[in-house]
C-alpha cells in the first residue's frame, strides 16, 4: 500500500516527472485540481505523495514513477526524519540479505503484522552480526534517534578516564510501534531490493542521503581509502575509531559475501561520536562483508567503546583542529605513551589512541592535515614517536586528495614498536606532482603506485635510496633539531636539474605547435549579408517523447573503479577524474556521440563523448542525450544547445544557483543533411577551443617552470 502520510516537495515532484521546478509551478497555477499543500511553509510546501503520483498518472504527466525516486520520497518524508528511515531499511535489507525467507514470512500480511512481528525477526539477524550486547529498544527511543544508534554506557576507568563498560553495538531493534510508520518505506525498499540486491539497494539510499546533506559528513575518497588499506596491509583485525561511513573499513574488509579463508574470521570495529554514522557504518559494513562488525557510537577518546582490543591494524581519518577534544579531562591517560598533547594538538591525540589500540608490530595510518608536522607544540610528541620507532612513514598528498580539498594532506604511517630500533629511520614522500588539473582530483594510479612501491621498499630494507623530487629516508637523529619539522617537501632532494629542463623544453615545444594549431584553426568571418532564417522549433522533451533521442541523468552511486565524467570536467573539457559515492548501483556510461550537458551553474555548455571519453559513467548534475544518429547529427545538437539565449530561456534561478530545465532546450528542426553542414562548422569550433584551452594549460607550465627553474638555477638568465 502507498503512504498517505510520506510528503515530498515541489523539487521532489519535478524529480518524479523529470522536469524543472517551474514545470510544478505552473501546474499548480493551471490546474485547479492539483495536489493541496499538507504541509512545509508558504514558500517551500509540501504535499503527500499518493496524491501527487495519482495526479500526475490522471494527467500523464508520468507513465509510472520510478521505483528508486518513490522509495527516496518515502524516506526524506518519513515523520521520524530520513536517518530514522534509513536505518529501519537498513535493518530489513540486512534481514533480506541474510534470512530472505524470514522476511518473506514478516511481510506476508498487514502492515500492522509486519511491526509486530518484525523486532523479534530483526533480533535474529542482529544479534549474530553485531554481538549478542544488541538489546531491543523502546518506542520513545526509536523516535527519538537511538534506532539509529545509542551511545554507549560510560563509567570512569581505573586510570581516572572516561570508558565504556562494554562494546555496545551502535543498533536497538525498535519495538513495533516504531515500525509500523516505517511499513511503507520498507516494502517499497523490499520491492527495490529484487530489482538491485539488498547491498545495492542500501548504497542507493545511503548514497542519495549523504549527497542531500553534503556539509553533514565529511567523506574519504575510496581511492584514498584504498591507499591507506593497502599501506595497512592484510589485518585480521581493524579499526576506525573515527569511522564516519566506513569508507576506511570498507577498503580493508574482503568484498561481497564469500571472503577468501584466510579472512572469515576478520573483525571491524568501528566507533563515531555520531550515533547515526555509527549505525549506519554497522549495516553498511555487515551488507558489504561476512567479517564481524562490532559498531558503537560515542566520543572515542573520551569513551573508547574497545579499551582492550589491540588490533592488527587501525584506518583513521579524524576529525581536524579540534579544541574540544577532552584536553582538560584526560590528563592521565594511559594512551598518552609518547606525551600529553597540547590543547591545539588534537590529532596528536588521535594518533597515540591508535597506537594504544595496536598490538605490537600493528601498523596505523592516519590521514593528517599539514601542520601537524610542524607545529611547535607537538614537537615533543614527534621528537618521542621518531626515537622510538613508532612513526614510520610521512607522505604529503596532491591538493584535492581529500576535504579540505585545498590543501595537501598527509598520511603518517604509524606502527607499534617490538623493540626500539637500534638505528631507526623514518620515510619521507610527496607525490604532490600528481596533483590533477582544476578540481578534477589527483591521478591516484601515479599516487597509489609511488607510494606503495617507496613504502614496500622501505617497510622490507628500513632504509630507501633517494627518489630526487618524490622520497626519501633519513636517519631520525638528523630530525631531533629544536623544530622536529617533518613536512617532506622540506627534505627531499630536488628534482634532478636535467629533467626540469628537459621538461620546460618540451612544454615550449608543444606550445609553439598550439599556438600554430590555434592560428590554422581560427574561423572564418561569419556572413552578416544574410538574414536570419526562421526554423520551425522542437525542444529536447519532444525529441525524447518521439524517440529520436534518449535522455539518461548522472547517478548518485557507482563502482569505485569506474572513471567518473563530472560536470567540472565537461566545463573545463578535461578528461574523466571524478568519483562517485561507492555504491553497486549501476551507473550511466556514457558512448561515443552522446552529447552531455551540466544543469548547474548557469554556462552554455554541451560536450560530444569521443571515443576517448566512451565508457565512463556520467556524474551527478550531469545529463545525457543519446541522440538516433538517423535523425540527428550529435554535433548539431551539442551546437544549437550551447546558444546562450537558449540556455537563458531554459534556466530557472534560485538565491544562488542557476539550474537548467535541459528538457526546455530548443533546435531547429532540419533535414539531416543540413544538421551535418552545421555540426561540421560545430565541430571545428570546439576544436579551435579545446586548441585555446591546451594553449592556456601549457603556458601556464611554461611560466611556472621558468620561475621555478631561475630561482633553482637550473634556467639561466642570459645576456
Amino acid at each position: 500500500m502507498q503512504d498517505n502520510a510520506t510528503e515530498v516537495t515541489a523539487a521532489g515532484i519535478a524529480r518524479l516527472a523529470g522536469v524543472g521546478r517551474a514545470a510544478v509551478s505552473n501546474w499548480r497555477r493551471r490546474h485547479a485540481d492539483f495536489p493541496k499543500p499538507v504541509g512545509g511553509t508558504e514558500t517551500s510546501p509540501s504535499f503527500a505523495l499518493a496524491e501527487v503520483e495519482g495526479w500526475l498518472r490522471e494527467h500523464s504527466k508520468l507513465a509510472e514513477v520510478p521505483l528508486r525516486e518513490r522509495v527516496w520520497q518515502q524516506l526524506v518524508g518519513h515523520p521520524e526524519g530520513p536517518v530514522t528511515a534509513l536505518t529501519h531499511a537498513g535493518c530489513v535489507l540486512l534481514l533480506i540479505h541474510d534470512r530472505p525467507t524470514l522476511w518473506l514470512e514478516v511481510s506476508d500480511g498487514s502492515d500492522e503484522r509486519l511491526a509486530a512481528m518484525l523486532p523479534e525477526a530483526l533480533d535474529q539477524v542482529l544479534t549474530p552480526r553485531f554481538g549478542a550486547a544488541a538489546r531491543r529498544g523502546s518506542a520513545g527511543s526509536a523516535a527519538t534517534g537511538s534506532a539509529a544508534g545509542a551511545s554507549a554506557p560510560v563509567n570512569t576507568a581505573p586510570d581516572g578516564r572516561a570508558a565504556t563498560a562494554v562494546h555496545t553495538p551502535a543498533l536497538d531493534t525498535p519495538t513495533g510501534p516504531a515500525v509500523l510508520p516505517s511499513a511503507p518505506l520498507l516494502r517499497g525498499t523490499a520491492e527495490l531490493a529484487a530489482e538491485l540486491g539488498a547491498r545495492q539497494t542500501f548504497e542507493f539510499l545511503l548514497g542519495r542521503h549523504l549527497d542531500a546533506n553534503p556539509r553533514q559528513y565529511t567523506l574519504t575518497p575510496a581511492d584514498l581509502a584504498g591507499l591507506m588499506a593497502d599501506l595497512a596491509g592484510p589485518a585480521r583485525t581493524v579499526l576506525d575509531p573515527a569511522c564516519g561511513t566506513g569508507a576506511l573499513l570498507r577498503a580493508a574488509a574482503p568484498d561481497g559475501p564469500a571472503p577468501r579463508p584466510e579472512q572469515t574470521d576478520q573483525r571491524l570495529y568501528a566507533q563515531d561520536g555520531a550515533t547515526d554514522l555509527a549505525a549506519l557504518t554497522g549495516l553498511r559494513l555487515a551488507l558489504h562483508t561476512r567479517a564481524g562488525v562490532r559498531a558503537a557510537a560515542g566520543d572515542t577518546l573520551r569513551a573508547d567503546a574497545f579499551p582492550e582490543l589491540r588490533a592488527d591494524a587501525v584506518l583513521c581519518h579524524p576529525p581536524f583542529n579540534e579544541r574540544n577534544w577532552g584536553h582538560d579531562e584526560l590528563a592521565y591517560d594511559a594512551r598518552w605513551e609518547y606525551g600529553f598533547p597540547a590543547r591545539t594538538e588534537s590529532e596528536l591525540a588521535w594518533v597515540q589512541h591508535a597506537l594504544a589500540r595496536l598490538r605490537d608490530g600493528g601498523t596505523a595510518v592516519l590521514l593528517m592535515p599539514p601542520a601537524a608536522a610542524s607545529r611547535r607544540s607537538g614537537r615533543r610528541i614527534r621528537a618521542d614517536l621518531l626515537r622510538r620507532g613508532a612513526l614510520r612513514a610521512v607522505v604529503a598528498l596532491p591538493v584535492g586528495a581529500a576535504p579540505p580539498y585545498n590543501i595537501p594532506l598527509h598520511l603518517w604511517v604509524l606502527r607499534r614498536p617490538e623493540k626500539a630500533p637500534a638505528q631507526p629511520e623514518v620515510l619521507l614522500a610527496d607525490v604532490g606532482r600528481f596533483a590533477g588539473e582544476g578540481r578534477g582530483g589527483p591521478d591516484w594510479r601515479a599516487v597509489r603506485d609511488a607510494v606503495l612501491d617507496a613504502w614496500r621498499d622501505f617497510d622490507r630494507a628500513g632504509r630507501l635510496d633517494d627518489r630526487p623530487g618524490l622520497a626519501r629516508s633519513l636517519p631520525v637523529i638528523e630530525l631531533l633539531d629544536d623544530d622536529v619539522d617533518l613536512a617532506p617537501a622540506r627534505h627531499l632532494p630536488p628534482p634532478a636539474p636535467a629533467d626540469g629542463a628537459g621538461r620546460l623544453t618540451d612544454v615550449r615545444e608543444r606550445l609553439g605547435r598550439t599556438l600554430r594549431l590555434t592560428a590554422d584553426l581560427t574561423p572564418a568571418a561569419a556572413d552578416t549579408t544574410q538574414p536570419a532564417p526562421r526554423w520551425p522549433l522542437t525542444t529536447v522533451g519532444e525529441l525524447a517523447r518521439g524517440g529520436a533521442l534518449v535522455l539518461r541523468t548522472g547517478g548518485n552511486g557507482g563502482h569505485a573503479r569506474v572513471p567518473v565524467l563530472t560536470d567540472h570536467d565537461v566545463l573545463a573539457g578535461t578528461a574523466p577524474s571524478g568519483t562517485l559515492p561507492e555504491s553497486e548501483e549501476e551507473a550511466v556510461l556514457t558512448e561515443p556521440g552522446d552529447v552531455v550537458v551540466p544543469v548547474l551553474g548557469g554556462g552554455s555548455v554541451a560536450r560530444v563523448i569521443d571515443d576517448a571519453t566512451a565508457g565512463a559513467a556520467l556524474g551527478r548534475s550531469l545529463v545525457l542525450l543519446r541522440p538516433d544518429p538517423t535523425a540527428l547529427d550529435p554535433w548539431f545538437l551539442a551546437g544549437f544547445l550551447r546558444g546562450t539565449a537558449n540556455n537563458r530561456q531554459a534556466s530557472s534561478y534560485a538565491s544562488t544557483a542557476t539550474r537548467l530545465d535541459v528538457r526546455r532546450l530548443q533546435l531547429p528542426r532540419l533535414p539531416l543533411d543540413a544538421q551535418h553542414r552545421y555540426g561540421t562548422r560545430f565541430r571545428a569550433l570546439d576544436e579551435f577551443e579545446q586548441a585555446l584551452r591546451l594553449a592556456g594549460r601549457l603556458g601556464e607550465q611554461l611560466v611556472r617552470g621558468m620561475y621555478d627553474g631561475l630561482t633553482d638555477g637550473t634556467v639561466t638568465p642570459g645576456r
